[in-house]
């Protein structure tokens, strides 16, 4: 049962796609391609690098969290940086590229100077992390050229296209971990960020700017959640498949496998749909369709 998946951004709650992984191995399907964007990105590199689930699980958990954020010299704008958690991707990453996956990758970013957005696939896989998990005005956008990346998950929170583009022939599984609009969810804020000492963090709340930010990111999370499920409409994958992770805040201290678990329930929730895809019936009606 050969696959290709998008995995969707956001933040904290993309620890759920190791265990989205994880279960689809478990149950004999074979990824034959993976599309990130976000969170979905970092997690979709490592896979494609040959990371098994049960690896970039351990790997994840023994980053210390409380050390993701802060900036480093020459980064552009931004309110917090994550020069912490670069440096920890980095260590895994080092200067591999995406001639190095095992099997096809590519990420999202948005480029904020013609607001186009602008795939990921070729040089250091480093530098395209950085890049589609920059949120804008969170963390700094990264100068490529004459292009100015921000998060990819502005314009596609979960790059289905993409994913059918790497291997057209395959049915797409995408993974969203956005809820829809109108159900309640922990959206992205300054409030989430539990990894920020509170001292620090009660200072921030107090301030204006810090309070006018905060809106901003939430208004930015409600137009993410809506685009991603426009966009689901539109691209059609196969399946779609929802880990429940509404209550988990986007920038918030988690645990790492406790996430994963629900990752895997997800998958088991619609496993006979899943399954159902490869059907004889389903299988030649996307044959007809491939060579349309």
């Amino acid at each position: 049962m050969d696959i290709t998946l998008a995995l969707g951004g956001g933040g904290s709650k993309g620890n759920s796609h190791i265990g989205v992984l994880r279960r689809l191995e478990q149950e004999g399907f074979k990824i034959r391609a993976v599309a990130g964007t976000s969170f979905g990105g970092i997690v979709a590199s490592f896979y494609a690098l040959g990371y098994t689930p049960d690896e970039i699980e351990d790997a994840f958990s023994d980053f210390e969290q409380t050390s993701l954020y802060g900036k480093s010299p020459g980064d552009e704008p931004s309110f917090i940086g994550v020069a912490g958690g670069a440096k920890w991707i980095e260590g895994h990453i080092r200067d591999r590229t995406f001639d190095d996956t095992q099997i096809p990758c590519a990420l999202t970013a948005v480029d904020l100077v013609s607001g186009s957005e602008v795939v990921l696939s070729e040089g250091l896989l480093m530098d395209s992390i950085l890049a589609t998990i920059a949120l804008p005005g969170l963390f700094p956008a990264q100068r490529r050229g004459d292009y100015e990346l921000a998060d990819g998950g502005v314009l596609d929170p979960v790059p289905v296209a993409l994913a059918r583009a790497l291997a057209p022939a395959l049915p797409v599984f995408a993974v969203t971990l956005n809820a829809p609009i109108g159900e309640t969810s922990h959206s992205l804020s300054l409030s989430s960020l539990n990894l920020i000492p509170e001292p620090i963090a009660e200072r921030l709340s107090r301030l204006r700017y810090a309070r006018a930010m905060d809106v901003a990111l939430r208004s930015l999370d409600v137009m993410m959640r809506a685009v991603a499920e426009y966009r689901l409409t539109i691209d059609r994958p196969e399946a779609i498949i929802r880990p429940q992770v509404a209550d988990i805040g986007t920038l918030a201290k988690v645990n790492v496998r406790e996430i994963a678990k629900r990752g895997e329930r997800a998958v088991d929730e619609i496993l006979p749909e899943l399954k159902g895809l490869f059907s004889w019936q389903k299988r030649a009606a996307r044959a007809l369709r491939f060579w349309e």
